[in-house]
Formats: C-alpha cells, sequence, structure tokens
C-alpha cells in the first residue's frame, strides 16, 4: 500500500499540481481516441474507394489537419477570451464573438479551396498516377470541409458556452474534442464528396463556382471593416497556406505507400487515430502556452520554464499511454471489422515508436512557434496550433513509415 502511495504521489508530480486540468485532458483525449478510431474504421472500409479515386488519401491528413488548425486555433482564442473575461456569445457579426465565428467559417471554405489546388499539384509531381482533376480535387475538399466544418464550428462554440457555465479549462478540452469530432466527420464528409465526384457529372460546375466564392471571400475578408476579423484573417492566411501544404506532403508520403497500407488494412485505422491523438497532444500545449502567454505567466526565453515546463511535463506523460492505446485499439478495431492485422504487439509497437518520435516534434514546435508567434507580433492562439499540427503532420507521416519499416510490419 505504501508503495502504491509512492507511485501515485510520483504520478502527480510529474503531472503537476493541477490535477483537475490533468482530468479534463484525459477524458478529453479517451473520447477523440474513440473517435478517431472510428474515423481508421471508416477509412479501412473505404479501400476500394481509395483505389477508385487516386489522390484521395493525399488528402486524408490534410483535411482532418484543416478541422483542427481552425476550429482548433478558434476554441484557443475563446479559451483565451474566457480567462480573460472578455468572452460573450452574441448573434451580432461586430462582436468578439461573432468576429471569431465569421474568421473561422470564411478559413475554412478559403483553406479547402488552397487545399484542393496544392494536391492537384503535389499529386502530379509525387507521380500518383492517374489523380484526380482539378475540379474532382476542389468538389471532394469543399465538400467535405464545409460538411465537416458546420459540425465542428458547432462543436467549438458549444464547448465555448458550456466552459462559462461548468467552469471547464477550454484549453484542456477543445483540441482533442475538436480533433475527435474532426475526425469522426471529416472521413464520411471526404466520402460523400467522392460520391458527387464518381456518381455525377456535377464536379466542373461545383468546382468552378466553389472557386468563385472563395475568391469572393477573401476579398470581402481583406476589404473588411471588422478590425478583428480582418487581423484574424491576414495572420492566419500565411500560417494556414503553409500548415496545408506541410500536412498534403505527409498526405503524399502516405499515398505512395498505399500499397503496403492496403495489403495490412489495419495501419489503415491507425491512420487518422495516430495523426488525430498527435495534434489533440499538440493542440492542448498550445492552447496551455498562448493563453499563458496572454496572462503573461511564461517568460519568452530559449529555453521553457516554470508553468511551461509543467505544461510540457503533463503533455509528454499522457503521450506514452495514449499512443499504446492507440496502437491496440487500431489493432482491436480492425479485428472487429476482420481486417487484416500484422498482430496486437507490431500494432502497439508501430503506434508506440512513431509516438514518440511525434511528442519530441509536439513539444519542439508547440514551444518555438510560440516564440517565434510572440516575436513577430502574432497572435499564438492564431499560429501556434496549425503550425504545430502541419510540422507534425510532415514529421509523423515520416516518423509513422520509418515505425511501420523498423517492425518490419510492411
Amino acid at each position: 500500500m505504501d508503495r502504491l502511495r509512492l507511485l501515485v504521489a510520483r504520478l502527480g508530480r510529474t503531472l503537476g499540481p493541477d490535477s483537475g486540468a490533468v482530468v479534463q485532458s484525459l477524458v478529453a483525449l479517451l473520447v477523440s481516441l474513440v473517435a478517431t478510431l472510428l474515423a481508421g474504421l471508416t477509412l479501412a472500409s473505404a479501400e476500394a474507394r481509395l483505389a477508385e479515386l487516386p489522390g484521395l488519401l493525399l488528402l486524408v491528413p490534410a483535411a482532418i489537419a484543416q478541422r483542427g488548425n481552425v476550429f482548433g486555433a478558434l476554441g484557443s482564442r475563446l479559451g483565451t477570451s474566457i480567462h480573460m473575461g472578455t468572452f460573450n456569445i452574441s448573434a451580432r457579426p461586430d462582436t468578439i464573438f461573432g468576429q471569431n465565428v465569421l474568421a473561422a467559417s470564411g478559413l475554412s471554405w478559403v483553406a479547402a479551396v488552397w487545399l484542393a489546388l496544392v494536391a492537384t499539384v503535389l499529386a502530379r509531381v509525387f507521380g500518383i498516377a492517374d489523380a484526380m482533376s482539378l475540379f474532382e480535387f476542389v468538389t471532394v475538399s469543399v465538400v467535405g470541409g464545409v460538411l465537416a466544418s458546420i459540425v465542428v464550428l458547432a462543436l467549438t462554440v458549444a464547448l465555448a458556452a458550456g466552459s462559462t457555465r461548468f467552469g471547464w479549462d477550454l484549453d484542456n478540452v477543445t483540441a482533442p474534442l475538436v480533433t475527435a469530432t474532426g475526425d469522426l466527420v471529416t472521413l464520411p464528409a471526404l466520402i460523400v464528396g467522392s460520391i458527387v465526384v464518381l456518381e455525377t457529372d456535377f464536379a466542373p460546375i461545383i468546382g468552378s463556382t466553389v472557386l468563385a466564392v472563395a475568391v469572393i471571400l477573401a476579398i470581402g475578408a481583406i476589404r473588411t471593416r471588422l478590425s478583428v476579423m480582418k487581423r484574424i484573417v491576414l495572420e492566419s492566411a500565411p500560417v494556414l497556406a503553409t500548415a496545408s501544404f506541410l500536412s498534403l506532403v505527409a498526405g503524399a508520403v502516405v499515398e505512395n505507400r498505399l500499397g503496403e497500407f492496403l495489403a495490412e488494412p489495419a495501419l489503415l485505422v491507425l491512420v487518422p487515430t495516430y495523426f488525430g491523438m498527435a495534434g489533440a497532444l499538440g493542440g492542448i500545449l498550445s492552447s496551455r502556452l498562448g493563453t499563458k502567454v496572454h496572462l503573461g505567466l511564461v517568460p519568452m526565453r530559449a529555453l521553457p520554464g516554470g508553468p511551461a515546463w509543467a505544461d510540457i511535463r503533463t503533455v509528454v506523460a499522457l503521450a506514452v499511454p495514449i499512443f499504446v492505446l492507440v496502437g491496440a485499439g487500431s489493432h482491436l478495431g480492425a479485428t472487429l471489422i476482420d481486417t487484416a492485422s500484422p498482430g496486437f504487439v507490431a500494432m502497439v509497437m508501430v503506434a508506440l515508436l512513431a509516438g514518440v518520435g511525434a511528442i519530441v516534434v509536439v513539444v519542439s514546435v508547440a514551444w518555438f512557434g510560440t516564440l517565434a508567434a510572440v516575436r513577430f507580433g502574432i497572435d499564438p492562439d492564431t499560429a501556434a496550433i496549425p503550425l504545430t499540427n502541419s510540422v507534425l503532420d510532415l514529421a509523423g507521416a515520416f516518423t509513422l513509415v520509418a515505425a511501420i519499416l523498423l517492425t518490419g510490419v510492411a
């Protein structure tokens, strides 16, 4: 009994003094894990569609990341607003809340178009045979992105409202739950977009209309008199553009290994789960660091210390059991749908090895990204989550493939 109490005490010191925040994060991460596993099962069940529409898998990590990039940043800004006592839900577009929602909605549409444009180019550069056309990429990306964004936006607003009523810390729950919902709805939404492409002749009409609307939205956001919205858009646009490019390169890396993934379909279950949970951990750390910067609790120096180090230690401690569960859950999920798996131990080893590399990237980019945002006068709530997620997608794709090769799974 004494040893057990000592172990619990050591775990408490590792996770930090704010046990309530740890519990909130852990619960949100477990909900996110279940949702991303369901997303992985959806992906594994779509083998035929992936083969029928070359380039579709290229969009998956980027489309999932885009929900987190746009709405994770929205949740982070709203969380800071709550901590600073300036949060108030209002239907008026000129309020802080209204301008944040308008900015996130417009950015989601324009970012989905940008995603399709870059995907079209990268599909050719990486030599993906018979890849979708520009209008097909645009249709799949925007139809899927808009459908998913409606759901994720509603959840983000509901979380903000709930945090003020029930005392949740939005920094602890937004990133995992946005990731969970984004994963759960984005893949089915992309499949809906792919059905439009495969089953109808509307892709050219939808694609050209979507491109025109994106141009109008971009011009309107730049010329608006709503100062908060304009600042969010101008600060977010280059970050989201870079983030989308890096996430698409990650998707291209995965797409080029499609044959190996189809040979072991359990790996298709693992892909969104692994990326989703790594992004959720990065979002928690970025959100907490952003809030502490605004409150003046974190000194801006080369190496983290004090409250920042406590947050980093907490996220690292949470990562190990989470990635073990990612591997175990992916194997069990594949077994449930009667699809091939390299085995329980192999899947756990792949997830854990890849996760170790991912968490190093999460900590480095979240901290130095926050420093860079402050240095260049950008709101860290707007920049840190997209930057962390995009670099993580790229590095995570390589660490995932490396882990698969090292374990001999494929």
